[in-house]
């Protein structure tokens, strides 16, 4: 059994934590500031990916074509834009305004096993979806292997795959799998 010493700060400081924690979020945005006055907001985005790209899709409901653009430098892919509040008439008293109107930028790092060379992008009914096709080597493939021995007439074949976004290009990220 093992000495521990006391520390009486010890709760005090999860507390402090817990709390900072807190206060680092997006605090502002429930409360307080209805967005429009601050102009801050970002758009919801889905990060997917299947066997031949990865996807990225990202809700801008009501904009134009020409209200955002969409770039790639160093392997970061940034959307940046601006969704403009328009009064439809002069005479109108909003009472609440909950649509977020202002500037955004999101910036998304590119995993190595993606190229962002390839992609592609397509903005339809308020949905962004952006595509990236994976690099060749770190898509799945079969190798045959060839024995000696009493299996020597029917040869195993190995199948690699890359584990997703986050297998490196060194390929510690693969998996083995061997049928017979």
């Amino acid at each position: 059994m093992s000495i521990t010493r006391y520390d009486p700060f010890r709760d005090l400081r999860s507390l402090q934590d817990e709390v900072n924690r807190l206060f680092s979020t997006n605090f502002g945005r429930s409360y307080g500031d209805e967005g429009i006055a601050r102009g801050a907001w970002t758009p919801n985005v889905d990060v997917y990916e299947n066997k031949d790209q990865l996807v990225i899709e990202a809700e801008l409901p009501g904009m134009n074509r020409e209200d955002f653009e969409l770039t790639v430098e160093n392997n970061v892919l940034t959307l940046r834009g601006e969704r403009h509040f328009t009064k439809k008439d002069d005479s109108d008293n909003y009472h609440r305004v909950e649509r977020s109107y202002g500037s955004f930028s999101r910036s998304f790092t590119l995993p190595q096993t993606v190229s962002g060379e390839g992609a592609a992008a397509e903005y339809k009914n308020g949905v962004l979806r952006i595509t990236l096709r994976k690099r060749e080597e770190v898509k799945a493939r079969r190798i045959e292997i060839k024995g000696e021995g009493a299996e020597a007439n029917a040869p195993q074949v190995i199948e690699t795959q890359a584990t997703g976004a986050a297998a490196s290009a060194t390929g510690s990220g693969k998996a083995a799998k061997a049928d017979r």
